[in-house]
């Protein structure tokens, strides 16, 4: 259901101008998809939606024009601040807990990141597991992700 909700957000976003949440979560139902505010919010987050100017002062819903607006590292730090609610180690993985909902956009973020001590992740619903190597660098990398949480 997430993944066909995500592909009307991508056809909406694309031909309409879509100002709020609320038109967006209207324009879902119109389409017969119905949906909770709440569930627009992480969507929106997911999607990494950002608002940009209409031109007559006025701002609308797009993609990012490009993958570094994607992932830059405000854009991370906000999305750890949202998320993140916990990390813990082991060895060389490192655990994030974060809200329900939105691990894999965290675990996105990370992957984007291409810090050269991180091999990959793998996200569930609230949890993420971060493959460190070599495990000595944990402690740098964890340092990294505290700092994103400031």
């Amino acid at each position: 259901m997430k993944a066909l909700r995500h592909a009307k957000i991508k056809e909406i976003i694309e031909r309409q101008i879509i100002e709020t949440q609320e038109e967006l979560a209207e324009a879902l139902r119109k389409e017969n998809i119905e949906v909770t505010q709440a569930t627009v919010s992480r969507d929106i987050k997911e999607l990494m939606l950002i608002k940009v100017p209409t031109g007559d002062g006025r701002y609308r819903y797009a993609f990012p024009p490009e993958q570094s607006v994607i992932y830059s590292q405000s854009r991370m730090a906000r999305i750890f601040q949202d998320s993140v609610i916990g990390l813990d180690f082991s060895t060389n993985i490192i655990v994030i807990k974060t809200l329900p909902g939105t691990a894999q956009a965290v675990a996105s973020t990370i992957d984007h990141a291409k810090w050269s001590e991180v091999i990959g992740s793998v996200a569930g619903d609230d949890t993420i597991f971060v493959l460190v190597k070599p495990p000595e660098a944990v402690n740098e990398v964890l340092a990294k992700f505290q700092a994103l949480l400031q």
